[in-house]
C-alpha cells in the first residue's frame, strides 16, 4: 500500500510516513506538482498509488471515473504536516482496511 501526496501536502510526508508507508511519494518529488489533476489521476492509476489530498477534485474525478485510483480525502482544513502525519498513522487499520475493500473508492478524514 503506497500513497501519493498530493501538491497541496509537504513532501516531507514521505521520510515522515516510510516506515508505515513505504514506497510512497509526492506529486513534487516525482515531478508532477505542475501537472492537471487528471494526468495525476493517471499516473496514481498506472503505479498502483492511493492518491492523499485535500481537495474535492479527486473526488470529483472518482466520481466521473471510479477507481482505482483510491483516494484519501483529508478534511480537517488548514492544519499542520504533523497533524496530517497523525491522522494516517492513527487510521492506519481504517486504511489498510480501505486498500484491500473492492467496493469503497475514497475514505474521508477529518
Amino acid at each position: 500500500m503506497k500513497l501519493l501526496f498530493d501538491h497541496n501536502l509537504s513532501p516531507r510526508l514521505v521520510s515522515i510516513l516510510a516506515d508505515i508507508y513505504p514506497n510512497s511519494n509526492h506529486l513534487y518529488l516525482m515531478g508532477l506538482d505542475q501537472q492537471s489533476d487528471l494526468i495525476v489521476w493517471e499516473t496514481a492509476k498506472k503505479q498502483d498509488y492511493i492518491i492523499v489530498t485535500k481537495d474535492s477534485d479527486f473526488n470529483e474525478l472518482l466520481v466521473l471515473k471510479g477507481f482505482p485510483p483510491k483516494v484519501i480525502w483529508i478534511r480537517s482544513g488548514n492544519c499542520s504536516t504533523n497533524t496530517i502525519k497523525s491522522l494516517l498513522r492513527n487510521n492506519y487499520e481504517a486504511i489498510f482496511a480501505f486498500y484491500q475493500d473492492r467496493e469503497i473508492g475514497i475514505i474521508s478524514l477529518f
